[in-house]
Formats: C-alpha cells, sequence, structure tokens
C-alpha cells in the first residue's frame, strides 16, 4: 500500500472511512471528515455540478446513493501533495431498474485544511486529476 507522508496520515484514514461509509450507505459517517463549508465539485458527466457547504453535499449524495442496487466506489490508491491527497478510485454498481453494472475508474482530489476536506473534485481521467493537484504523472508512478 503506499506510504503517506506522516502529515497527512490520519487524513487518508478519514478517506478510507468516508468511502467505506459510502458504500454501506451511511451518509452521516460519510461526511464525517468534511468542513461545514465543503465544495464538491463533479463534472458535467456525472451529475455536472458544485454543491456547497455540508448539507448541500449530504442532500447530493444521499440522493446518488439512493440509485444504487449494489456495488460500491474502492479506493485503490492514495497520493499525498501538499494539503491534497489524490485518491484513485474503482466504481463498479449496478443502478435500480438495471441489469447491467457500471463501472470505471476516476480520481478525487481532497483538499485539507485544519484536518477536515474543504473541498473535493471528481475527475474522470486520473491524469488530469494529478495535473491539477500539481503532481507529474511520472511522480505517482
Amino acid at each position: 500500500m503506499d506510504k503517506p507522508a506522516p502529515s497527512l496520515a490520519t487524513e487518508i484514514a478519514a478517506l478510507r472511512e468516508t468511502y467505506a461509509a459510502l458504500n454501506r450507505n451511511d451518509i452521516e459517517a460519510t461526511v464525517k471528515a468534511f468542513d461545514a463549508q465543503i465544495a464538491w465539485i463533479e463534472p458535467s458527466n456525472f451529475s455536472g455540478g458544485t454543491y456547497r457547504g455540508i448539507e448541500a453535499v449530504k442532500a447530493h449524495l444521499s440522493q446518488s446513493r439512493s440509485t444504487w442496487a449494489e456495488g460500491g466506489c474502492e479506493p485503490e490508491r492514495f497520493i499525498a501533495a501538499g494539503d491534497k491527497v489524490i485518491v484513485f478510485i474503482y466504481v463498479r454498481v449496478r443502478l435500480k431498474n438495471e441489469t447491467e453494472w457500471r463501472e470505471g475508474r476516476h480520481a478525487a482530489v481532497c483538499t485539507f485544511r485544519n484536518s477536515k476536506v474543504i473541498e473535493t473534485r471528481i475527475f474522470d481521467d486520473t491524469r488530469q486529476a494529478l495535473e491539477w493537484a500539481g503532481v507529474k504523472a511520472s511522480d505517482a508512478e
């Protein structure tokens, strides 16, 4: 497993719990590591929006999670970069009223302040996530 920088080890542990909570549909626990003024930003091919504040993010995650029949979002790798943690995620879910599974790899860049996530930005392209966070792809290999 990746060896986190000591200053972000606690934050990475919190993100592991965030994804575990999302997968078990515990939205209150999912947002435990988030700042009250969090900004959650998704690309247009997702729900395509920016959600500001803990209540808006909770509502968005609750609505999104309610569409799942089964499956989850599994963090595969964490990369510490300054005040950011890049999470490489493998998503495999079957939505309600569908028989086919949807799957793919994505990245989330979580920016921390005072051990709380103040922004989560979702990317379809992991290289774009690395670039946005200021990490060279060659340094992340």
